[in-house]
């Protein structure tokens, strides 16, 4: 297959690979940080909607599966990228935790508004992280993984906005 890596993913062609540079190492490892960030948010959010319990919960595992499914998505997302870079994306799950600069926060207490705060400090982190990640991939001009963290993080604002409101809907109960 022609341009193909090891991994069956797409690399870039030469004029891509060009523009990207001598910094395709940094941002391939930027996005393995972030590709571990999103598997735990992922599983955060899935285990979350599992063992929710409380007021609304139905509302709140509807909101929680439906992150999950975007978090998975970003890793989706992630992963190509890396691949087109010509890296690997991160292979072990044991790996996640500790490329991870969100880390996991798991649900001992179950009560949706001790869950709903761990994921909006989920959220948080995840947009101060891309935010600093769009301010290094500014200088290393690839326009490309600019565009995909920039989308990724509109998604994580509108999680913790989402989260907040389910909050304080609870609250108001």
């Amino acid at each position: 297959m022609p341009n193909s890596n090891r991994f069956g993913g797409m690399k870039m062609g030469t004029k891509g690979t060009q523009i990207v540079g001598k910094g395709a190492k940094e941002i391939i490892d930027m996005l393995n940080r972030a590709l571990a960030d999103e598997w735990l948010a992922y599983y955060q959010y899935w285990i979350g909607a599992l063992v929710v319990r409380g007021p609304m919960r139905p509302n709140v595992q509807d909101e929680l599966s439906e992150h999950a499914n975007e978090e998975l998505g970003h890793a989706k997302m992630l992963a190509d990228r890396i691949i087109e870079l010509g890296g690997t994306p991160i292979l072990n799950p044991a790996d996640w935790v500790k490329k991870s600069g969100c880390g996991y926060d798991e649900p001992k207490d179950p009560h949706v508004l001790k869950v709903l705060a761990q994921n909006i400090k989920g959220e948080q982190c995840a947009i101060m992280a891309y935010s600093e990640m769009l301010e290094r991939i500014k200088g290393l001009k690839d326009p490309l993984t600019f565009h995909l963290v920039r989308k990724i993080l509109q998604d994580e604002v509108k999680h913790e906005q989402d989260l907040q409101d389910l909050e304080q809907d609870i609250k108001m109960i």
